[in-house]
């Protein structure tokens, strides 16, 4: 009996690649979906090439939209990513200047043309609404809404073939998250989840991102793999 497929959207960073570990453990055949979208932190692409090799994944895109375009993003502009000491500055009441606005519906309509295409009723995206920025766009009622929208407006929904999101991070603290794929024998080193990378991929471990990892590996009792600059 074939696997049903999934597409699985996948940036290169530990949440994402977690995801496409846990699709591949649910017995799901994987399709990769990646985005280059005018991000300042390209070196995730190369990460997300690593791990959809390692993983095993039936097939890989990496789509061009070129988000610059209109900015109002510190990731995709020249404006300077917030850097802090501790995890335990980050402020998750405002919405952060790294916040790309509309990226992750704009990642999924994408996820659902792909999923319509190579005949694919699920999408699983590396959401999470527990140790996260504060972005809009990765909270539960959103997702709600949106799986609700995209079987409204595919041929697939209106045929009866529904589409259904996953979001298995959703609920889950980044100790957690690191847990989970170690688990499933996920290798973080070829994951890169830095918002503001030096010329030689290491990460600033300043940043949002770095920080929310850094606490998710020290909570989960281990060490980050991954290349940092020196302070």
């Amino acid at each position: 009996m074939s696997k049903p497929k999934a597409v699985i959207l996948l940036s290169g960073g530990l949440d994402s690649t977690t995801v496409l570990a846990i699709a591949r453990s649910q017995g799901y055949e994987p399709y990769a979906l990646s985005f280059r979208y005018g991000q300042r932190h390209l070196v995730e692409l190369d990460a997300a090439k690593r791990v959809a090799a390692a993983q095993g994944v039936a097939g890989h895109i990496v789509c061009d939209i070129d988000l610059r375009t209109f900015g109002g993003s510190a990731l995709t502009s020249p404006d300077d990513v917030p850097k802090h000491e501790d995890a335990s500055d980050l402020d998750t009441e405002e919405i952060p200047v790294t916040y790309v606005p509309a990226r992750n519906t704009i990642f999924l309509s994408f996820a659902l043309a792909y999923a319509e295409v190579v005949g694919a009723s699920d999408v699983f995206i590396g959401v999470n609404a527990m140790d996260y920025s504060g972005y809009p766009d990765c909270r539960p009622e959103y997702i709600e809404a949106y799986q609700k929208m995209a079987n409204l407006a595919t041929r697939a929904g209106v045929e009866g073939n529904a589409l259904k999101i996953h979001t298995p991070l959703i609920a889950m603290t980044k100790a957690e998250i690191v847990k989970s794929g170690l688990a499933l024998g996920v290798d973080y080193s070829l994951t890169s989840s830095c918002y503001d990378p030096d010329d030689e991929g290491r990460a600033c471990g300043h940043c949002d991102s770095c920080l929310l990892r850094l606490r998710g590996f020290e909570e989960a009792g281990t060490s980050d793999p991954v290349a940092y600059q020196v302070a």
